[in-house]
């Protein structure tokens, strides 16, 4: 694994978020969270304890950077908890000889089953506490399924144009 590319991708995926991705408003409804890219593409062989220092550090980078009081912090440390769980169900023994978590080593279907079931998780888990009120429920949801789509189709996009 070469940690200067892993960190480099870290910075920039981290400056389009705060520079460009935080500043769009489409619909109203729409806010795309391509930071996740950061802790989904992890090694898989790193050890759970360090997945989870990872997590909260780029949660925390967030928080710091969208002032948003720690909401970001708890859906990324959610997410990591929850991504072996999710790997050893839609991953292979023969896929996990593979270091890398891609869209070329899992497959497609794989991948988007991956990807998908944790950008949901991250979105509703950060919409959930930033509404924290039951009332704003379909609002919250509306925004969970619109949010989630933005951000997977560049998740996949990226990873298409890495591995070209």
């Amino acid at each position: 694994m070469d940690w200067t590319k892993q960190i480099v991708r870290y910075i920039v995926v981290m400056m389009l978020q705060v520079l460009l991705f935080d500043q769009l408003q489409l619909w109203g409804a729409c806010h795309p969270y391509i930071y996740v890219l950061c802790l989904l593409m992890m090694p898989i062989t790193l050890p759970r304890s360090a997945d989870m220092l990872i997590g909260a550090a780029v949660g925390l980078i967030m928080d710091i950077f969208c002032n948003s009081l720690g909401i970001h912090m708890a859906s990324c440390i959610l997410i990591m908890f929850l991504r072996p769980y999710i790997l050893n169900a839609i991953v292979s023994d023969t896929d996990r000889l593979n270091e890398q978590i891609c869209l070329r080593a899992i497959g497609m279907g794989g991948f988007i089953k991956y990807i998908g079931l944790l950008v949901v998780i991250h979105h509703l888990t950060v919409f959930m506490i930033a509404a924290w009120s039951w009332s704003h429920l379909w609002f919250v949801l509306m925004e969970t399924v619109v949010s989630s789509i933005i951000t997977i189709l560049a998740i996949i996009g990226y990873n298409s144009l890495k591995y070209r």
